[in-house]
């Protein structure tokens, strides 16, 4: 008998579990006035970071915009139009039932795959920047390796709310995940894009360990993929060159540490309090990019380190939120779908701010919420809209209750 208890005991020790515990699992369920004050979070993390990013995009884009296009308003009258387009689809999608997503996660995957391939045809995909990662619509360009995030996190969730107690098997954890996954990591890293590839497969892999993914499986397949990511970059040359300036960008001051240098000299110079809104020196043709995948650096220029310490706050405020979200989503599947959700502001947000004060390689990750980018704006909006419908079905079961 006392073996046969201890046999019990072990086969519930081997088990995988949802590391994520709702409702479902014993955790103590929020009061609708908790959700709401959840929800409040979340709206005014995100209202908060879109201001500070049309603001700042204004900043750093005028002087490139009057160059270019001799006016000096013209990316940030695009930023205020996108960041409209986001707003409805927030709304939208946070009257949605988001469990539509675990239907509509397999057609939207299809599109975006359709979308990515599409940009790779010559004369269909706009080039900029030797990528081709865009698809010009008359006045509105498409980056589709933005909806694909959204679509991948959809995806992984819907497949492993189904399967979080069976993960002990790497079967059911691999397949059709992994697959799946890495042929839409094949198709954004032929744009070449290794970045937005990087994200994906970070997020994903932050929701596999959200559902109870076994931690020896995940350590194997993160071994494995450093090893693949660092062939990748080896066997090209700008992205070798890249990873060497990272550390010791003053080697080649001129050439690939370039940009890192001029990312820091902005910073650096920023002191406590900044050197005043609008008043920054880097923008003027010295930092590349500044109002897209270093715009951070011009905020810690122009606003200091009070400035960039706000930005940060803000995105921990808003991980915060998402968290929490997740912990009281109603079901597994708006748990890992939150917590997916979560995990790509987080990711995304740390390899930008790792890129941009030295501390990462350059992957070309804009700023999610801030940097310029009518694609990302939209998408990580209709993201938020998702986090707000899983928390009003966790408010409104627990009024019911």
């Amino acid at each position: 008998m006392a073996s046969a208890r201890a046999a019990s005991r072990r086969r519930a020790a081997a088990r995988p579990h949802l590391r994520l515990v709702g409702p479902a699992e014993g955790a103590a369920r929020p009061s609708a006035g908790l959700a709401a004050r959840d929800r409040i979070l979340l709206l005014g993390a995100t209202a908060a970071l879109v201001s500070v990013g049309l603001v700042m995009v204004l900043s750093a884009s005028s002087v490139q915009a009057y160059e270019d296009y001799g006016s000096s308003f013209l990316f940030f009258l695009r930023q205020a139009a996108y960041a409209g387009v986001g707003a409805a689809g927030l709304w939208v999608a946070s009257r949605m039932r988001y469990g539509a997503w675990r239907h509509l996660c397999l057609p939207f995957l299809a599109v975006t795959a359709g979308l990515l391939a599409l940009v790779l045809i010559p004369g269909v995909g706009r080039v900029a920047g030797g990528s081709a990662r865009w698809i010009e619509l008359g006045p509105v360009t498409i980056q589709p390796s933005e909806p694909a995030k959204l679509a991948c996190v959809a995806f992984a969730a819907a497949l492993l709310s189904g399967r979080w107690q069976r993960l002990a098997d790497p079967r059911q954890l691999a397949l059709p995940l992994v697959p799946v996954v890495g042929s839409i990591c094949v198709l954004i890293l032929l744009q070449p894009d290794m970045g937005t590839a990087v994200i994906v497969v970070g997020t994903v892999g932050a929701l596999a360990f959200a559902a109870g993914a076994r931690l020896k499986h995940m350590f194997a397949a993160a071994l494995g993929l450093v090893t693949l990511g660092l062939g990748l970059i080896f066997i090209e040359g700008y992205r070798w060159a890249r990873f060497l300036s990272f550390s010791d960008p003053w080697q080649d001051p001129q050439g690939s540490g370039y940009q890192a240098i001029q990312s820091l000299t902005a910073l650096g110079s920023g002191g406590w309090f900044g050197l005043g809104l609008g008043a920054g020196r880097q923008k003027w043709d010295y930092l590349p990019n500044a109002h897209t995948d270093f715009i951070f650096s011009i905020i810690g220029e122009e606003l200091g380190l009070v400035g960039a310490l706000l930005v940060l706050a803000l995105f921990g405020l808003l991980v915060y939120a998402g968290a929490r979200v997740a912990l009281h989503a109603p079901d597994a599947f708006g748990r890992l779908l939150a917590a997916g959700i979560t995990g790509w502001f987080a990711v995304q947000a740390l390899t930008n701010l790792g890129a941009v004060t030295g501390l990462l390689p350059i992957t070309g990750v804009p700023l999610p919420f801030v940097s310029f980018g009518g694609s990302a704006l939209v998408i990580s909006l209709v993201a938020v809209g998702i986090l707000i419908s899983i928390s009003r079905s966790s408010g409104r079961r627990t009024s019911a209750d």
